[in-house]
């Protein structure tokens, strides 16, 4: 993939995650009140008008956009040393941005930006990327990629994106919520580095 199908990915990313958790927000607070377990939110916390959750939709989106857009070009850093789609292409790297947030907690969602940087390349283009990288050059990639020049990058960019933000909803809705993951990953390395 080029890189303004990457930048376009993120920008996306940080948009539908921002609605996600914007959302989720709006409906916890009136579920949890509803269900018996808090007290009525008080007006300062909960979001009431539209003004309220465009504020919050924008609060989000800022806080997914820098991270976001940061990790999904960081990858294509490996253009200027080192071999491309290899030297920063890697499961290694990004084993590293995943565990990246006890360091630098404001950046704690850089992470996506990488892993769907990987995601397109490997889905999105006819080369690939070498995922086990050092130890294997052997790149992988899907047969449905498209060259990086191809009347067809930005139709396959916007296809991947909604794949990813439904795989994201999923993740945050039934698994682990996003906003609170690192801080979950990063108790759980601690805990086990400590023990």
């Amino acid at each position: 993939m080029n890189k303004d199908g990457h930048v376009l990915n993120a920008a996306l990313l940080a948009i539908g995650l921002g609605l996600i958790l914007t959302v989720d927000i709006a409906i916890s607070a009136e579920r949890l009140f509803t269900a018996g377990v808090t007290a009525k939110p008080s007006p300062s916390d909960e979001i009431q008008t539209s003004i309220d959750f465009a504020a919050q939709l924008g609060r989000s989106v800022l806080a997914f956009s820098l991270p976001i857009i940061l990790g999904a070009l960081f990858p294509d850093v490996d253009t200027a040393f080192g071999r491309h789609r290899k030297t920063l292409h890697n499961l290694p790297v990004l084993l590293l941005f995943i565990l990246f947030p006890p360091v630098f907690g404001n950046l704690q969602f850089v992470w996506i930006g990488v892993a769907t940087h990987y995601l397109l390349d490997v889905v999105g283009s006819k080369r690939g990327i070498a995922l086990f990288y050092p130890l294997s050059a052997s790149e992988y990639d899907l047969p449905i990629g498209v060259a990086t020049s191809s009347r067809w990058t930005t139709s396959v960019t916007l296809i991947v994106t909604a794949g990813e933000l439904a795989v994201l909803f999923i993740i945050h809705t039934y698994i682990i919520a996003l906003d609170t993951a690192p801080m979950v990953v990063n108790e759980t390395v601690v805990s086990v580095l400590m023990s």
